[in-house]
């Protein structure tokens, strides 16, 4: 696996390359990051670093949670989420992690929640098409068929009916970094990116990049 970050969406805006075309972008507050916990295979069955974002007042967390950061000597943080790594890799508890992982052109991964927007039918939740619009049709909107008669006399499991929509974890994969500013620990990244403004974002590099140099370097191209 791939370490990274965690940050704070800010926004979309847009910029422009040296060329005058217009780059649509997302504004990431990324780190920094405090590592809280160097988890290892020996002791909790995996390699692993444990990392917050965002400080908050100690008043407002629990005490459990209060000994565990004083253990690592950092201040309570209001995100804490972990990176699986190959091996401790050097890492120390209460080591800091910023915006150095990352450079411009780099492909990363952006995790994030995305918008709820409650109940939904199935045309907006999942795209289908709608019944005639003329007089005596009586689902115009309504799901059709669910393809079960005598046999076996219920809906199956996993039909694409109305219900709950967004509030979902969602990945945007192999999304080019545009501009680091790593004064301000922002980042900007092409495109949009899952979530409201303001919501908590996870940014790593991107597996499938990953992936595709370790398959080249097994297959001895480089």
């Amino acid at each position: 696996m791939t370490i990274g970050l965690l940050g704070k969406k800010l926004g979309m805006t847009r910029i422009y390359d040296e060329n005058g075309t217009i780059i649509p972008v997302t504004v990431i507050q990324a780190g920094p990051c405090p590592i809280i916990q160097v988890k290892t295979a020996q002791k909790d069955g995996y390699d692993a670093l444990q990392v917050g974002f965002d400080p908050r007042p100690e008043r407002t967390v629990t005490r459990p949670m209060n000994g565990h950061f004083k253990k690592a000597g950092v201040t309570p943080q209001r995100l804490v989420r972990e990176f699986r790594i190959d091996g401790e890799g050097g890492y120390q508890t209460g080591q800091t992690l910023d915006l150095s992982l990352f450079e411009v052109g780099d492909k990363v991964d952006v995790v994030g929640v995305s918008k709820g927007r409650g109940f939904a039918g199935s045309q907006k939740r999942h795209h289908s098409s709608r019944g005639p619009e003329t007089h005596g049709s009586n689902y115009h909107r309504m799901s059709g068929s669910m393809g079960a008669s005598a046999d076996p006399s219920h809906v199956h499991k996993g039909k694409k009916l109305p219900g709950h929509m967004g509030h979902a974890r969602v990945t945007v994969q192999n999304i080019r970094v545009v501009d680091v500013d790593r004064e301000n620990h922002l980042i900007l990244v092409r495109g949009s990116v899952p979530g409201h403004p303001n919501g908590y974002v996870m940014l790593r590099k991107s597996l499938k990049m990953l992936r595709r140099r370790q398959a080249r370097k097994a297959a001895g191209k480089g």
